[in-house]
């Protein structure tokens, strides 16, 4: 049998803003992190350079020579296939970003990269609520809406490294307009923490009569967390808010559960903190929009990990993959 117990490997999330990165066992034990600012590096070379300085200390001071057996890294719009960041519009770097190839010539480690929700879903199958599933479909609902699809033990990748956008799928054709990408009607648009406030301001502006908390807030001000917390008060609009929300979300998933029938979905960010106001109506609109032979089969459950780690655990998960 493979011994693992003394093997650890990076994982890094780059963000817009912030890259994160951790020092992994293979339990997914974080044994050290830490952060840089992405955005202060205009070329992608001086921020490896950077992440080289940061990281080179915590490898001597955890592990022996050879035991670190690679860097894996979650990015938007990372390419499993390439190891390229390609066209990110959240990141200063633009066109085709060659990081892999970058990290390996600067560490002399192997390292695999893939889009950050991918990186998710890989951290949920191998330390969180989808162990030892061979097939669920990972969500994370934030700022914005992503996805990692895992189907018979493999993350569903496509042709060209970027399956998986569920968050862009059109659930309302016709609907409401994108802010970024202009598509009319995509989950993205609703079910995030923005379309959450976006619905909101809506449904306010559409009850002129309807007495409201959230009438209160500066508009500025109104977040998701407000509309929760106006919901825990029982306001009748915040409510509504999260019903819809739910509604929308619902009838997605059984379109997902249609098309790759799996034993879960993972649902993981910060919209999931609305506990019950968002998921009973979720519940009841998936099953709702079943056939029959999906209905009551597929577990609806929050991830395990914490939302600080997870895509760092994600990425680090696809070093084991790196190890022959």
């Amino acid at each position: 049998m493979l011994d693992l117990s003394n093997e650890f490997a990076i994982g890094i999330d780059i963000g817009g803003t912030n890259t994160k990165y951790g020092l992994v066992n293979h339990r997914g034990e974080i044994l050290q992190k830490g952060e840089i600012k992405t955005d202060a590096y205009l070329e992608v070379e001086d921020f490896v350079d950077a992440l080289y300085d940061v990281l080179t200390p915590i490898i001597k001071e955890n592990v022996e020579d050879g035991k670190v057996k690679g860097i894996g890294v979650g990015a938007p719009n990372g390419n499993f296939y390439t190891g390229t960041i390609e066209y990110a519009p959240n990141l200063h770097w633009k066109g085709i970003v060659p990081v892999t190839k970058l990290v390996t010539a600067k560490f002399g480690l192997p390292s695999a990269l893939t889009n950050d929700a991918n990186a998710a879903a890989v951290g949920e199958m191998n330390y969180g609520a989808a162990r030892g599933m061979r097939d669920f479909i990972m969500i994370t609902l934030g700022t914005g809406v992503g996805s990692g699809i895992v189907a018979n033990g493999q993350l569903i990748l496509g042709h060209d490294g970027f399956a998986g956008e569920l968050g862009h799928t059109v659930i309302r054709p016709g609907g409401r307009k994108h802010w970024s990408t202009k598509l009319d009607g995509s989950l993205e648009a609703y079910c995030s923490a923005t379309g959450i406030v976006m619905t909101a301001k809506e449904l306010m502006e559409n009850n002129p009569g309807v007495d409201c908390m959230m009438r209160k807030i500066d508009d500025k001000e109104l977040d998701s967390k407000c509309i929760f917390e106006c919901a825990e008060k029982g306001d009748a609009l915040a409510l509504e808010t999260y019903r819809f929300t739910g509604q929308i979300l619902g009838e997605a998933l059984a379109n997902f559960i249609m098309f790759s029938s799996p034993q879960a979905i993972v649902l993981f960010g910060g919209v999931i903190k609305a506990g019950d106001f968002i998921m009973n109506p979720t519940r009841e609109h998936m099953e709702l929009n079943l056939l029959p032979i999906f209905q009551n089969k597929v577990k609806l459950v929050f991830s395990e990990l914490k939302e600080a780690d997870a895509a760092i655990l994600g990425a680090s998960a696809l070093v084991w993959d790196l190890r022959e």
